[in-house]
Order: structure tokens, then C-alpha cells, then sequence
């Protein structure tokens, strides 16, 4: 199985989203930087060519003469070592004064335009400013053409692109020192569910009660369910257990102690009496064994889904398969009832249920006893075996309705037990069918009728 950790899965995506986001906004303060200090460049590029338009004036003769202002270059020097070239052009593009290579920019309908270009092999900011002067009897256009080396303005963008790394990169590391301690703080119910798991004794399967976050709460109740079944299985293999170690330990006595009179029987008579013995409680230890293993299984078939089938047709088959048993102790079985009669069950396990049913009316009713196997479909579905032998006093059918085993094996006037464990398997059958099992006394209050209630089935 593949070992993570979920805290470090957890921080690992945080982080990652955050970094992600970091990049983002770095890339996005690179733009915004580099925009801000091209803002700063051109202001100060139009202020020296404001400076210098302001120093043209008109000679007498209506020419044009530039005194080019130091202050207008002196505002263009950085620490960065820029350098800065200028150029006045006359009307119709007549050089005045300034770097004659310098090539001037197109101006917006505000007489002003800035570019990028180079000057040589030195990358440049431009800027073209146009400029009407008075010459007496009328004006004279001139323009203004001022550029500065970009050294500066990238070491402007850089240096806020710089604090703005350091800004994110201190971002990044308290949101991985917050994501570790809310991660911590957040996966501590999980630390105190596996505490509380680990605590318990084997033994104890309690549904978990702990506090944890409603994320979890589906996890804790997977848990407990989990456990509940652990429970009912162990309880059924308990049971189990217990039932074999009950219902065996009888024949088995008796196997031993019939072999061991065999052994020291003085004639053939009494050692074949004591063989049939032993034989008689080798059959009912085979067929306790078989009830033992048909409870097993109905633990197995616990939650299983069920399909249709028809019970009217299962118990004929039932009662004709019991027949040939009846009639050799001189029980009439029959059987009445619907002739259709459909619920949600396990074929062989129903086909158990009525065949216990059949076998312990069939065992403790008596000689010349009727016994009947009915089917009432109505709303639901009635299963009834009805005998008209002893019977049972109303505190022993309480008895067994309340899944007291042996009730009815101490009141049989037979005095060979029995009902217990087949009964049992009966109310296991029939609450794992959803089915309701009820003890009532027979016809003219003689003898038993169990009747098991099925409900309607469920589309």
C-alpha cells in the first residue's frame, strides 16, 4: 500500500497555489513597473523639451534662435549615466541646433509624441514637441525633439520590480509557516480519532465518539458501522460456538458411553442395544450439526439482496418431500392454502425454515396427529405449520417467542427435547427475511401453530 502524508500533500498544494499566484502578480508587477517608471521618463523628457520650446524665440529678421538652457539637460542626468541628445528643427523641418542624426517622432493632435528608438547603437526614449513662436506679423512653428538613454528608467522598473520579489517571497514564506500550523491545527481531530482507536482493547467494539470536523464525520460513521458488523459477526461466531458446544456435547456423551458399553457387554444383545444407540446419537449429532451449519450460513446471507419466489410452490415441495417421514410415524401432513404466493427470500434457506418446522411438528405432535403447512396471501404473506398434538403452555410459547432455546424440549411429554436449536434456526431464518415469527396454540386449543408473517414485497 502507498504511504503519504496528507499534512505534507496539503501544504505542498497550498504552497503551490501560492506560488503560482506569486508568479502571476510578479509578472503582473513587472508590466505595472515598467509602465511606471516609462510614466516618470516621459514627464521628465516633456518637461526639458518644455524648457527648451520656452527659450526660441523670433530674431529681427523673423528667424528663429534657440539659447538651449542648461537646466533643461541638467534635469535629464541620473546616477544611472544616461545620456541625453536633443535636436530644434525649424518650420518645414529645418535644422536649427542639436544632434542633426537625431530623427524626430510623430506628435499627437496635443503636439506632443513620445517613441522608442536607438541613437547609434544606444537604446533611447523620445520625445517631439511642436511649438508655435510670434515673429511681429505673425508666428513661426518650430519643433522640439529631446531623447535620454533608457539606462535610468530600467534601473526604476527593476528596483520596484525587485522590492516587489522580496514582498512576494516574504508572502510565501509566512503562508507556508501559516498553512503548516492551520494544516496541523486542522488534521488534530484525525490524531485524536486514531488515539481513540488505538486505546480500545480488542474486545471493544463501541461506536467511536470523539469530536471530529463534519469532514470526518462520514469517515467515523464508515467506522462504527464497520464495527457493528464486526460485532454481529463475532456475536454469530460466538453463537455458534456456543450452539455447537451445547448441542453436541450431548450426543457425543452418549456415543461414548454406548461404544464403552459395547465394549464390556457380557452377550451380542446387549452389545447391539448399545451400538443402535451409539448409531441413533450419531444421527442426531449429524443432523445438529447440519442445523449448526445452516445458522452459519444464515449469518452469511446477512444484508444480502433477495429474489422473488413463489413460497405457495416452495412448500408443497416441502410437504411432499416430508411426507414419506409423516406417514411412517403415522402423522397425516397436508398441505392448504394459496396457490400463488410471492415474497423477497433465499430459496434454501426458506426451504430449511419449513422443513424444521415440518420435522419438529412432524417428531412432537404424536401418532395419528394432523399436521398442515398453510399459505395466506393477503396483504402480505402468512406461512403456518399447525399441529394437533400436546401443544405448549402460554408461558413456554412466551418463552420461545422471546428466542428462549429449549423451551418447548422441556415440556414435551416425550421427554426427547428438541424445538431449541430448530426453533432457533426458524426466528434466524425468519428475521433475516424481514419475516415476523408467532407461537399460538392449535386448533381447539390443541397443539402449536407457529405462523411467520412475511410483509409486502417491495417492488
Amino acid at each position: 500500500m502507498t504511504r503519504y502524508s496528507l499534512r505534507r500533500r496539503l501544504i505542498a498544494w497550498l504552497l503551490g497555489a501560492t506560488a503560482l499566484i506569486g508568479m502571476l502578480a510578479l509578472i503582473d508587477t513587472r508590466a505595472e513597473a515598467i509602465r511606471t517608471a516609462q510614466g516618470v521618463s516621459d514627464r521628465v523628457l516633456a518637461g526639458s523639451a518644455l524648457a527648451i520650446a520656452e527659450r526660441v524665440t523670433a530674431d529681427e529678421a523673423g528667424g528663429l534662435e534657440v539659447d538651449i538652457p542648461y537646466s533643461a539637460l541638467e534635469m535629464l542626468t541620473s546616477t544611472a549615466q544616461d545620456q541625453v541628445f536633443y535636436r530644434v528643427d525649424g518650420a518645414d523641418g529645418v535644422f536649427l541646433t542639436g544632434y542633426e542624426t537625431l530623427r524626430a517622432v510623430p506628435v499627437a493632435a496635443d503636439g506632443i509624441g513620445f517613441a522608442d528608438g536607438v541613437y547609434g547603437a544606444v537604446p533611447i526614449r523620445l520625445v517631439s514637441l511642436v511649438r508655435d513662436v510670434s515673429t511681429g506679423d505673425g508666428s513661426a512653428r518650430f519643433t522640439v525633439t529631446v531623447a535620454e538613454s533608457t539606462l535610468a528608467r530600467d534601473a526604476l522598473a527593476g528596483a520596484i520590480l525587485r522590492r516587489a520579489a522580496l514582498r512576494l517571497a516574504g508572502m510565501i514564506l509566512g503562508a507556508a509557516a501559516i498553512s503548516w500550523v492551520t494544516v496541523t491545527l486542522a488534521l488534530r481531530p484525525l490524531d485524536r480519532l486514531g488515539e481513540a482507536i488505538a486505546e480500545r482493547s480488542p474486545g471493544d467494539l463501541r461506536p467511536v465518539r470523539a469530536a471530529v470536523p463534519a469532514e470526518v464525520e462520514g469517515l467515523v460513521e464508515a467506522i462504527n458501522s464497520f464495527m457493528a458488523r464486526l460485532d454481529t459477526a463475532l456475536g454469530a461466531l460466538r453463537n455458534f460456538t456456543g450452539n455447537a458446544s451445547h448441542q453436541l456435547r450431548t450426543p457425543l456423551a452418549v456415543i461414548r458411553t454406548q461404544l464403552a458399553l459395547a465394549t464390556r457387554a457380557p452377550d451380542a444383545g446387549v452389545a447391539r442395544d448399545a451400538a443402535e444407540k451409539a448409531d441413533a446419537a450419531v444421527a442426531r449429532a449429524e443432523r445438529v450439526l447440519a442445523q449448526l451449519l445452516v445458522l452459519a450460513r444464515v449469518d452469511a446471507a446477512a444484508g444480502a439482496a433477495f429474489d422473488l419466489l413463489d413460497v405457495a410452490a416452495l412448500a408443497r415441495g416441502v410437504v411432499a418431500e416430508m411426507v414419506p417421514l409423516a406417514l411412517k410415524d403415522g402423522i397425516d401432513l397436508g398441505y392448504e392454502g394459496a396457490g400463488v404466493a410471492m415474497i423477497r427470500a433465499e430459496p434454501v434457506l426458506l426451504a430449511e425454515l419449513l422443513r424444521n418446522l415440518l420435522d419438529n411438528a412432524i417428531a412432537y405432535a404424536g401418532e395419528g396427529a394432523v399436521v398442515t403447512l398453510r399459505t395466506v396471501a393477503d396483504a402480505g404473506v402468512v406461512v403456518e405449520v399447525e399441529d394437533n398434538g400436546p401443544g405448549l403452555s402460554p408461558d413456554r410459547r412466551e418463552a420461545l417467542a422471546a428466542g428462549k432455546r429449549g423451551a418447548a424440549a422441556e415440556v414435551r411429554p416425550n421427554g426427547q427435547g428438541g424445538y431449541g436449536l430448530g426453533l432457533a434456526i426458524v426466528q434466524e431464518i425468519a428475521g433475516l427475511m424481514g419475516a415476523q415469527v408467532a407461537f399460538h396454540s392449535g386448533p381447539d386449543q390443541r397443539g402449536l401453530r407457529v405462523r411467520i408473517a412475511f410483509g409486502p414485497v417491495q417492488p
